[in-house]
């Protein structure tokens, strides 16, 4: 193994071309998520990086695999990344994190939920390992023609972030049809709202993990989200899941 990971990360991982989150326009980040709870992130990393991180899913770095139709999940597969993680997406994951953790805690004050994220991704993780949340999250997702993924949430313990990060790395319209990625959004007393996304290679999504806060008139209230994935009609669609805290199992 580790002769894999010295392979890895001189030749895959070397080409990869990071993406300097710290200097995203994050003001408008927030203000969007907190107004319609997702921001879309147009060509957040190029093609090239795109196509290695799909090699990457080959290769034996993964500490999980997952048939979706197995668990009636929906139809496709994904594989959660194995620790440590291959430093392009340890990166992202703790400077995803450390601009979004400010939000989470905005969020969990205007909820008035006795919740508290630390700034430090290192320490987010130490919370989850005092809860035998020992299992890194991050994961790359494949289908083929009519693969789908059903509504859901991504919570794998009793402490969970409240947002996420997808990465899309294939071309709609190109390298696949179909497969939207789709936000159900559940206010109390009211019927579900739905965004759909056609996101382009190299986008990036932030979206609520689970819940947002919506305001009314006597002050804030959860909107509870699921996501999932429309049926691919043509083609192979991968994407990458940053998500921000650890597994049971």
């Amino acid at each position: 193994m580790l002769d894999r990971w010295k392979y890895l990360q001189l030749n895959s991982e070397k080409q990869m071309n990071q993406p300097d989150i710290l200097q995203l326009p994050w003001e408008k980040i927030y203000a969007t998520l907190l107004e319609i709870g997702f921001m879309h992130l147009p060509n957040l990393i190029d093609r090239k990086t795109c196509d290695l991180l799909i090699n990457l899913y080959k290769e034996d770095i993964y500490r999980k695999k997952v048939i979706m139709e197995h668990h009636r999940f929906g139809l496709g597969e994904y594989k959660y990344f194995s620790y440590p993680l291959p430093s392009f997406i340890e990166k992202l994951r703790s400077d995803f994190y450390l601009k979004l953790s400010p939000i989470a805690n905005q969020w969990m004050k205007m909820l008035q939920l006795q919740v508290s994220f630390p700034s430090s991704h290192i320490d987010f993780i130490e919370s989850c390992k005092a809860n035998q949340q020992l299992k890194p999250t991050p994961l790359i997702l494949k289908y083929g023609v009519g693969g789908y993924n059903t509504l859901h949430q991504d919570l794998y313990g009793s402490v969970y972030f409240p947002i996420q990060v997808v990465l899309f790395l294939n071309d709609y319209g190109h390298d696949y049809q179909g497969g939207e990625f789709v936000i159900t959004e559940q206010i109390p007393r009211f019927q579900s709202k739905v965004k759909v996304f056609q996101p382009g290679i190299g986008d990036a999504l932030i979206f609520a993990t689970s819940f947002r806060p919506i305001k009314g008139r006597q002050g804030y209230y959860k909107a509870n989200l699921r996501h999932g994935v429309s049926e691919v009609t043509g083609g192979n669609r991968h994407t990458l899941g940053i998500i921000f805290h650890d597994a049971v199992s």
